[in-house]
């Protein structure tokens, strides 16, 4: 008796996301960065364009929000794929948006911030909370998607501005993101500051990082990249995501407000 009624128990408490430690954030700028390569290499390498590159990676994302939303726990492998497919999709619609509908990098970037604070506004109005501890239900797995949705091309755009319209090229972008970063940690460590409130600028500004890394990996010398291959620079990144999480397990977080 005692075994059948923990079961509901314990997975009452486990979210459908993964515990977010040091690690956590090492595949997350990994997958980022793959986004920017992957997402590269069908509108550019394959010659696709944006808009027929969105198309094929908007499916690819609903697929595995889907599979992801089904599933009864907590699956890394399952969750990283559905975050790369945010990535990709979201280069490929922030590019379409900032120079096939001519809106810009600023205008882009502008966008895609109100809808993120929609987003987030909505679900906390809607749940009550927008921690990623409070993952486990079909509803609030379907913000969390949308959220980081939003949040995953809001980070490309803002990345393109940071690199070309304010000038400071892919290295100096990766400095200022990393920068950005690096007062979010000193935020959580010396301040009391909410920690859902830093886990979500966090996230926000892993993606603009991915972004600038990913193009200097693979833009011509003349624009400041190194010219890598898109395929070699995207197989490696998937290659090391996979091996990261073989070697270190992740868990489930633990359901909390």
């Amino acid at each position: 008796m005692y075994e059948m009624n923990a079961r509901p128990v314990v997975q009452r408490l486990l979210c459908k996301v993964p515990e977010v430690t040091l690690g956590f954030w090492v595949v997350k700028i990994a997958a980022t960065t793959l986004g920017e390569t992957g997402g590269d290499a069908l509108s550019m390498s394959l010659q696709l364009g944006y808009l027929v590159s969105t198309l094929i990676f908007a499916v690819i994302f609903l697929l595995a929000v889907s599979l992801q939303i089904r599933s009864d726990q907590f699956h890394p492998l399952r969750y990283w794929i559905t975050i790369i497919a945010t990535t990709t999709v979201g280069t490929t619609l922030a590019d379409f948006a900032d120079r096939s509908l001519g809106i810009g990098y600023a205008g882009g970037t502008s966008l895609l911030f109100v809808l993120l604070m929609a987003s987030l506004l909505l679900w906390k109005k809607t749940l009550g909370s927008v921690s990623f501890r409070s993952v486990s239900d079909p509803r609030a797995e379907a913000f969390y998607w949308a959220t980081i949705m939003f949040s995953q091309t809001l980070g490309t755009a803002l990345g393109d501005w940071a690199a070309d319209s304010a000038g400071l090229g892919y290295g100096g972008g990766a400095v200022l993101f990393a920068a950005l970063l690096a007062l979010v940690v000193a935020a959580y460590f010396w301040t009391g500051l909410s920690r859902t409130l830093l886990f979500w600028a966090a996230f926000i500004l892993t993606r603009p990082l991915g972004a600038v890394v990913g193009d200097f990996l693979d833009k011509p010398v003349s624009a400041g990249g190194l010219a890598l291959s898109r395929y070699g620079a995207s197989a490696s990144l998937i290659a090391f995501i996979v091996l990261w999480l073989l070697f270190f397990r992740q868990r489930a977080a633990q359901s909390g407000h």
